[in-house]
């Protein structure tokens, strides 16, 4: 029995179901433009971490959905009660001000996180090298 054909076949369909499928990344969603650096090493996941994210335009949001800085601080200092180990990765856009930044920082301080990350991009071409 010759199989040459269907084993074609099936890895023809592979790459087609693969190439069909739509890869959804909800980062793609946020309206933000990372800062990069040259190289970075990887950071541990944290699956359950709130996302805090400064607009360009000085808005702030949690979680996608904009806040102020005082609702920032008060929304993350309950879920800090309700979970204590909460984390929280700081997505500051490449062209606002770093005291919006600042701000955000000073508002995780306030609510208690301990786990705290910034979010950034590796530079495309980067070497690493710096002068």
């Amino acid at each position: 029995m010759n199989l040459t054909s269907m084993i074609d076949v099936v890895f023809l369909l592979i790459v087609f179901f693969m190439g069909a499928a739509r890869f959804t990344d909800p980062e793609r969603d946020i309206d933000l433009r990372l800062p990069e650096v040259a190289q970075a090493a990887s950071g541990e996941g944290a699956t359950a971490a709130k996302q805090v994210a400064v607009y360009a335009d000085g808005r702030f949001s949690l979680d996608r959905h904009d806040v102020t800085l005082d609702e920032l601080t008060s929304q993350l200092a309950a879920a800090c009660r309700q979970r204590p180990a909460t984390s929280v990765v700081i997505l500051g856009d490449a062209g606002c001000p770093f005291q919006q930044v600042a701000d955000a920082l000073a508002a995780c301080q306030q609510a208690g996180v301990s786990r705290l990350a910034v979010s950034v991009k590796i530079a495309q071409g980067a070497t690493g090298v710096r002068r």
